[in-house]
């Protein structure tokens, strides 16, 4: 079987608490400069790699999608801004090695005229993000979070903003 099976009725995403999302992507702004964006690409999937083999790192879960031809991007979850920030910053992480080499590049002129990079990094309250998904796989925020039913939040947008960690269903 490819994938999470499809999960009949209507669900939603078990996160309780605040949710941290990364937006991380890459425009190719020169196709023909193939040695200057297939290594950014190929640094995104290492550092996926690595991060989903070490659990603790705190990358609940990511989806990457194309937004263009040009135009690449991931849509992480964090378990925390803390987790992320370290990530980033960790001495033993690839993104340190990868972050060194563009920085390089980018010192000499090189980088930014063929590759763009950009990120957004989100923390939403709890009560500020609502889901729901209706015979479908676990996918995005519930892939990262769990999937539940969608009565354990509320039968309405407007109820499932309203939820609160250790209310119950509904408000």
């Amino acid at each position: 079987m490819f994938g999470n099976p499809v999960v009949a009725g209507r669900t939603t995403a078990g996160a309780e608490g605040e949710v941290v999302v990364l937006l991380i992507g890459m425009r190719v702004n020169h196709f023909w400069a193939v040695h200057h964006w297939v290594p950014v690409q190929l640094a995104m999937v290492r550092m996926l790699r690595e991060l989903r083999k070490d659990k603790s790192r705190g990358l609940l879960g990511a989806v990457l999608l194309t937004a263009s031809p040009r135009t690449y991007y991931v849509v992480q979850y964090w378990e925390s801004k803390e987790k992320l920030y370290g990530y980033a910053h960790a001495p033993d992480a690839f993104h340190r090695v990868a972050w060194a080499a563009i920085n390089r590049k980018e010192r000499k002129g090189k980088a930014r005229q063929h590759v763009g990079l950009w990120h957004e990094t989100y923390v939403v309250p709890e009560g500020a993000y609502e889901a729901i998904y209706s015979d479908m796989p676990a996918f995005g925020l519930a892939a990262a979070h769990g999937q539940v039913a969608v009565e354990r939040r509320g039968k309405s947008a407007k109820e499932r903003f309203a939820h609160r960690s250790g209310e119950g269903a509904g408000a």
